[in-house]
């Protein structure tokens, strides 16, 4: 019996003496944690736990062991694995163990960790690449691949991040669409097996299926309560999400380019990088959640994320390919005269051979139409500058219509499949970035109008089509299956270099609305067009999925007319105002179509727009009343300091009898503070139901806790509340 109490205490102290050599790795912010562990017995790294940040050092030895970090093909092929090599040799194996780790404090102030790991017999080397982002609970991660050998090898998989969640039941929000239809939000159980997210369109990749997802865990989130991730990845190209549940419950999450059709060849002692994942986690809910991503941006990644966006008016809806230099000065000096900050002028200005009347010519041609615009470009500058107001330009520059010059004289030039008949969708075609002289080109188009027209302070950068017929003339053979990942390197390269020599200029970035929507593309642009449908009761739900990943500052939205002019659709012009003010505001309803009424009305919304533009571009957001689950919706931005708020609410059912009672419980303010409450943007000489409450003040404790209680009755019946601390 001695002998074998002997025995037993024998084993409990090999295994603590294991534990204590096991060496971990934490990265943290100030509120989330990812802990690995370093194996001493094999050197392997595994993930221990990601969750809320540990306090005592003592606590990570009583860590699970956990799944390994970045799991490899060809070893143990229980699951999924994040990278896949195939050896010069034809070896499909690999085997990782632990070299060396960092951590340093990078450029921006976040905390830089960076795993080495290798595989002995054939140098494979991965780099693991985390940022952790203290104040924001942000995590950005990415991995170089060094192929350590004398001779190429094929990668198969090559993911940016591997993670592992232990909670035992999970929930998945995607996102998902069409054009002028973007940003729908579903949401369901993961269970056991594999839920892959992907896309493999090429360019405007992100159609049907953009880089992001929320994903709750142990229980569903809500808007303030529960454990929830918000992922995203930052690839303007192909990617794959993978969510796979064990037989244990456990959840790997693998993200990354799309191996599809994607086989890459590396050369001996070349490195090659994933794109970024960034991902938070909040147990607050889905807002915090927001909130996070939205701060991070803000003053991270988003491109001049702590100025301000202007208001602009678009010609498109207006014109469309229909104009000429006098319509133009006309629609200028009205927007000057209705308070906007800019005129953007849209599609259908190049073109000599082959002029851009329809989608059918023009692309590649980027010449001005002299007989549209006798005294160019430049003209429209000075008569922007001379009322007052910036000018702005639309360009589609990494596209080519058969029906130009360009083609003609380097039909090359495009993405398509030799011995195969040409596909063409929005009668245009793919310029293929893989090639660099087409990279210089599309830089040119840029560069030449910039250079050409001083004084063009915003453009609005399309891409109307997704890939077909994956070729390219540029690529070896043996090298087509690099087209979907040297594409987006090539763009990112012009991205580079327009930002380079043109930094005071603000860019839009578009893809016939919502197709190209990532953090890697925001580092060049300010803002988003996320959808060509500018339905105001649409946008109230494209918004809303949207504002869960991006802040509304990056969000451009625009005043339409009525009926629609994609869904037919008939909403009253203030209901269209309040909505678009919800997020960065623009125009395409043009003055010379409105009536006198109208136009006094638009005036007075700009200006009070900008009285709490600030609030809206900059505070934090609070998501109240979702539109999937309610007639009436309402959401509400707050200042850092919380001395300002201003919130929207919309009816999208009308309501015969006693109408929509729904309280407003109110979230972000000082519970202490006392605010004032004013409505804005009032119909004149219309009676409101707020009046009530009109000029009234309440503490931020009353108004979070009793809430906001007024009626609305009428489908798109719309408020906007301001609160001013006192």
């Amino acid at each position: 019996m001695k002998i074998k109490r002997l025995a037993i205490l024998f084993c409990l102290l090999a295994t603590a003496s294991a534990i204590m050599a096991d060496e971990f790795i934490r990265i943290n912010t100030n509120n989330i944690e990812m802990i690995l562990r370093v194996k001493s017995d094999n050197g392997r790294v595994f993930q221990s736990y990601l969750g809320k940040r540990l306090k005592f050092e003592s606590d990570l030895l009583h860590l699970p062991q956990g799944g390994e970090v970045y799991l490899t093909h060809g070893m143990e092929d229980y699951f999924e694995p994040a990278i896949d090599v195939r050896h010069a040799d034809g070896n499909a194996s690999t085997l990782l163990t632990y070299v060396e780790h960092k951590q340093e404090t990078a450029a921006d102030g976040s905390q830089h960790t960076v795993i080495t790991l290798q595989d002995k017999v054939y140098g494979t080397q991965v780099r693991l690449h985390f940022f952790a982002y203290a104040d924001e609970d942000v995590i950005k991660t990415h991995t170089e691949i060094v192929n350590g050998e004398k001779k190429p090898v094929m990668l198969e998989k090559y993911a940016s991040s591997m993670l592992h969640l232990t909670g035992g039941k999970y929930w998945l929000t995607e996102f998902s669409g069409n054009w002028a239809d973007e940003g729908h939000m579903s949401t369901a159980p993961l269970n056991f097996g594999k839920k892959v997210l992907d896309t493999k369109l090429g360019t405007r990749a992100n159609l049907f299926t953009p880089p992001m997802f929320i994903l709750s865990v142990g229980e569903q989130a809500t808007e303030d309560h529960g454990q929830v991730m918000l992922g995203q990845l930052g690839w303007t190209g192909n990617f794959r999400f993978t969510f796979e549940v064990d037989e244990s419950d456990n959840l790997r999450l693998i993200s990354g380019i799309n191996p599809y059709f994607s086989s890459y060849e590396l050369g001996a002692k070349e490195t090659f990088t994933t794109p970024e994942f960034f991902f938070t986690m909040s147990y607050e809910g889905l807002s915090r959640a927001s909130r996070n991503l939205h701060n991070w941006a803000r003053k991270y990644q988003l491109k001049d994320g702590q100025k301000g966006r202007l208001t602009l008016l678009n010609n498109w809806e207006a014109t469309y390919f229909d104009f000429n230099e006098g319509i133009l000065s006309t629609i200028i000096k009205d927007a000057s005269e209705m308070g906007f900050e800019l005129f953007l002028l849209d599609d259908g200005w190049f073109g000599e051979k082959y002029p851009r009347n329809n989608d059918d010519a023009g692309l590649g041609d980027w010449m001005v139409n002299s007989k549209k615009l006798p005294n160019g470009i430049g003209y429209l500058v000075e008569e922007a500058t001379r009322n007052g107001i910036k000018f702005g330009i639309w360009l589609e520059p990494e596209m080519v219509n058969p029906r130009s010059e360009l083609y003609e004289k380097h039909p090359d030039w495009v993405i398509t499949q030799p011995n195969r008949e040409i596909d063409l969708s929005r009668n245009q075609l793919i310029l293929d970035l893989c090639n660099p002289k087409v990279q210089d080109y599309v830089f040119s188009v840029v560069d030449n109008t910039l250079k050409e027209n001083p004084g063009i302070a915003y453009v609005k950068w399309d891409c109307n089509r997704f890939v077909t017929n994956s070729g390219s003339y540029y690529l070896s053979a043996d090298k087509q299956s690099h087209l979907w990942i040297e594409y987006v390197r090539g763009l990112y390269r012009v991205f580079e270099r327009v930002r380079a020599n043109h930094p005071e200029v603000s860019i839009m970035l578009c893809s016939g609305g919502g197709g190209r929507i990532d953090y890697a593309s925001l580092r060049y642009f300010d803002e988003f067009w996320i959808s060509d449908n500018t339905d105001a009761f649409n946008r109230i739900f494209i918004q809303w999925g949207t504002t869960h990943f991006f802040p509304a500052m990056a969000l451009a939205s625009h005043v339409s007319a009525s009926p629609c002019h994609q869904t037919g659709r008939v909403t009253p012009l203030k209901f269209r105002f309040d909505v678009a003010m919800s997020a960065k505001l623009g125009m395409d309803l043009q003055p010379m179509n409105m009536t006198e009424e109208e136009k006094s009305f638009s005036k007075k919304a700009i200006e009070e727009y900008y009285t709490f533009r600030e609030i809206v571009q900059h505070g934090d957001l609070y998501r109240l009343l979702s539109p999937y689950t309610n007639p009436r919706t309402a959401m509400m931005y707050v200042s850092e300091d919380k001395q300002d708020a201003v919130v929207f609410t919309y009816l999208l059912e009308k309501v015969i009898n006693g109408g929509n009672n729904q309280v407003l419980y109110l979230k972000g303010l000082d519970p202490n503070k006392t605010y004032r409450l004013n409505e804005l943007n009032k119909e004149p000489n219309k009676w409101t139901w707020f009046y009530e409450l009109e000029g009234k003040s309440y503490t931020g404790e009353y108004l979070m806790k009793y809430g906001l209680r007024f009626p609305m009755y009428n489908q798109f019946e719309s408020k906007i509340i301001r609160l001013t601390a006192e």
